[in-house]
């Protein structure tokens, strides 16, 4: 496997990699967009941090990538959608940097409440002017913090050892989080409202490009102080220009610039601005750690299929994955049942899941039976990262539907879709032992272990017909592991179940279908 790192890389992440036998890695930075156009074909795996971008056309041109690694948090130089389209994995190294970024935060904050750069540059000019730059005090004052993930709990817990109220604004913080901090979780507008100084710690996505504008400025505060050392794009510059101008904002610290570098910008010409160029990940022990934390990725990735950090599918731990495994053995012979069993196209596919286990692991498992049911109409990879985007292009309505225990199992996947020939249903447990056990096809009761050739025969329920079917399956040399049969009375319909050693040819399955009362023959591979 081969893996290209196309951006500066501390060395203990490269030797890290080049330490793996299968693993061959080449470092080649400071590349062209054309010139990684032209070599990205080769490799299965791309290694940036913020220098490369990594386009559409770059995605589409790398043929055998698997991943695409970020050392670092954002992944906003990388097409996410278009990486999810081709099922190649996207992940990040969000803990790496964050105490260096929460730190540069803090140092921002202070220099900022205290002109520590201006007035360093006043004494460069062998200028004395202690009235120019009187500052504030942190003691006491309301930090807002817009988005408390890793970085912003770590920056909530260094200023309430200063001695400021923290608020904060983030609709997806868990009360676990809340529990071991004394943060006041509000919302946006009541942040504006209250906050002396804001800092921002977000993604840019389509609900926070422009976040800060001259409608929410005009919300805050007069004279608050804003600090961003998260994404370039979250603030308007223009807006921030103007109302630095007016005096509405009292002082801005930016590490981060819509534009990078931010060349001829007219924020830089302002007395109240304070800027940094793009230093919030920048130590030594930050980049260490985020070099060795995507090698580490990347192995377990390319090596043993364990996702860790990716942003565009559910990232399983070692743990986890050694839970989830035999349901993931499950789903895929549920998958590859209904795809091979009944005619495609599937449509309205609902999934209930009966037992607490699927509560939790219920996506990864979901992703699985998708793809096995995708992949026989698709001409394209199908995999975790893509199957369920590519259900919804294909039309494919699926529904995730819990259920209490009902009947024997506490443990249960159950399938309800329609093909090309009716309604269906397939359903699956977990034996004790962990064995998977599919156990239920339509009406009929079955118990079929998800592995190897199968021929699944509905019949009607006459005499001789086992004995026929296996008489001809003994003259063509096919052996049988196990059978098993099913019937219902009133219908007089049946299933036979024969599990077979070997590939049975075409011929002999047309054989066994003009066997006496023998509606239909499949033969499945699981």
């Amino acid at each position: 496997m081969k893996v290209l790192i196309s951006d500066p890389l501390c060395p203990g992440g490269v030797n890290l990699l080049s330490a793996e036998p299968d693993i061959e890695v080449v470092q080649q930075t400071g590349l062209k967009p054309e010139e990684l156009l032209l070599i990205i074909g080769d490799y299965d795996a791309l290694i940036i941090r913020s220098g490369t971008q990594v386009t559409r056309e770059v995605i589409a041109a790398g043929k055998k990538l698997r991943v695409i690694g970020r050392a670092g948090i954002g992944v906003d130089n990388i097409d996410v959608a278009a990486a999810t389209e081709r099922g190649i994995v996207v992940m990040n190294t969000p803990e790496g940097n964050t105490i260096t970024t929460a730190e540069h935060t803090i140092a921002l904050l202070m220099s900022l409440a205290r002109h520590i750069p201006q007035a360093y540059a006043c004494l460069q000019q062998c200028r004395w002017e202690r009235k120019c730059f009187m500052g504030v005090e942190l003691y006491g004052k309301t930090l807002g913090i817009i988005g408390l993930g890793r970085i912003g709990q770590e920056i909530a817990k260094r200023t309430l050892a200063l001695g400021m109220t923290v608020i904060a604004h983030d609709p997806y913080v868990t009360p676990e989080a809340l529990k071991k901090l004394d943060v006041e979780l509000v919302s946006q507008a009541e942040l504006f409202k209250r906050a002396d100084f804001i800092t921002v710690h977000t993604p840019v996505t389509e609900s926070t490009r422009y976040m800060i504008n001259a409608k929410t400025i005009a919300a805050m505060k007069p004279g608050v102080y804003l600090i961003n050392c998260a994404r370039g794009g979250i603030m308007d510059e223009q807006a921030l220009h103007e109302a630095l101008t007016s005096g509405q904002v009292a002082g801005i610290a930016l590490d981060v610039f819509e534009q990078e570098p931010p060349g001829d910008n007219p924020l830089l010409k302002l007395d109240n601005v304070i800027c940094t160029p793009h230093l919030g990940a920048s130590t030594k022990e930050a980049q260490e750690k985020v070099a060795l934390e995507i090698a580490h990725q990347m192995i377990n990735l390319l090596k043993k299929g364990l996702l860790i950090n990716a942003v565009n599918t559910p990232s399983l731990s070692s743990e986890t994955l050694t839970l989830t495994k035999p349901y993931l053995a499950l789903a895929k012979g549920l998958g590859k049942l209904a795809a091979q069993l009944f005619p495609a196209p599937i449509s309205d596919l609902k999934i209930k899941y009966t037992g607490a286990f699927f509560e939790e692991h219920g996506k990864p498992i979901t992703n699985t039976i998708l793809q096995e049911i995708l992949k026989v109409v698709l001409d394209q990879p199908v995999n975790q990262v893509n199957a369920a985007l590519l259900a919804q292009k294909q039309g494919l309505k699926v529904e995730e539907l819990p259920v209490l225990q009902d009947g024997d199992y506490t443990q249960l996947i159950t399938l309800e879709f329609t093909a090309q020939d009716g309604d269906h249903t397939l359903a699956g447990t977990m034996l004790s032992n962990k064995q998977p056990r599919i156990i239920s096809i339509d009406q009929f009761k079955v118990e079929i272990i998800p592995e190897g050739y199968i021929l699944i025969f509905f019949n009607q329920d006459r005499p001789m017909i086992i004995g026929n079917i296996g008489t001809l399956l003994g003259e063509k040399q096919i052996n049988i592991a196990n059978m098993q049969f099913d019937r219902e009375k009133q219908t007089g319909k049946a299933i036979s179940v024969f599990k077979v050693d070997s590939q049975v040819s075409a011929s002999v399955l047309a054989e066994l279908s003009r066997l006496p009362n023998i509606e239909q023959v499949k033969q499945v591979h699981l």
